[in-house]
């Protein structure tokens, strides 16, 4: 059990699903977790969970931020965890909803692992990771036959109190021929001194996608010599996916194609 475990309900006849959002746009919600949203009494929502998605939540639920952002937490994951099997032993359906997919990244792994321990009964309903998301609807493709046979995925943003030293962003620089960062912008000026240092071309392409699917996706693409300078310019800021390797130079002719965005009424 993860550190300040929470305490077990004395009865529980409740159950706890863990519904990946998606990134933003509606229409990519799995049809299944926009059941458990019509059905649920009790939903608990992070902050990256987008209004469209917020709005198909049934009248009757109770709607809950515990939203988490740099800076910003609502709540503790302590409290978010104990949250959830307080509600769990008073409401049938109750529905832990995040962005993206809950075990990418998504504090999903660990918040199970507590439910299940407290004895609650839970259920994982993936959902569609940024990380392939957000470079599609830019018109970047994370592999391509002709430039990139391999992907890593990696945050760019660890707990101080991590299980393990930082990611080892030298050893990055050569690990695959596509690295997708999440939550890298904060940290973009160190990740890239240390590619630099293991010798990453300057002129690797890179793209910066914020708020990718959403109707105000913007874009940000460059090289790793100049994207710090082109996001001072830009005022450009997180949250945002970063795409390195020579599939971003697909962007150009693909985005042209990319997917259309309802705008917000």
């Amino acid at each position: 059990m993860t550190t300040d475990s929470p305490q077990p309900p004395a009865t529980c006849s409740g159950k706890v699903y863990l519904v990946g959002a998606g990134p933003g746009d509606p229409g990519l919600l799995t049809l299944k977790g926009k059941t458990l949203l019509e059905c649920a009494d009790v939903v608990i929502y992070d902050a990256l969970v987008s209004p469209e998605i917020l709005a198909m939540i049934g009248a009757q639920a109770e709607k809950i931020h515990a939203g988490k952002r740099r800076g910003q937490h609502s709540l503790l994951q302590a409290e978010t965890t104990q949250l959830l099997i307080d509600k769990a032993q008073t409401h049938a359906v109750v529905v832990r909803l995040k962005g993206g997919d809950p075990f990418v990244f998504g504090r999903g792994g660990e918040e199970m692992e507590d439910l299940i321990q407290a004895g609650v009964a839970v259920e994982i309903i993936p959902g569609i990771t940024a990380g392939i998301a957000a470079p599609a609807y830019a018109g970047i493709p994370v592999t391509h036959r002709n430039y990139s046979s391999s992907v890593t995925f990696v945050t760019g943003h660890e707990p101080i109190d991590k299980y393990r030293p930082r990611v080892n962003w030298r050893a990055m620089a050569e690990a695959s021929e596509t690295l997708v960062i999440y939550m890298g912008v904060h940290n973009l000026s160190h990740i890239l001194s240390e590619l630099d240092a293991a010798g990453k071309d300057p002129d690797t392409p890179i793209a910066l996608v914020r708020w990718g699917t959403r109707p105000d996706q913007e874009e940000l693409v460059g090289t790793l010599a100049t994207i710090l300078s082109q996001m001072e310019a830009a005022q450009f800021e997180a949250p945002a996916v970063a795409v390195i390797g020579n599939v971003v130079n697909l962007h150009p002719l693909l985005a042209e194609s990319r997917p259309k965005v309802i705008p917000r009424q």
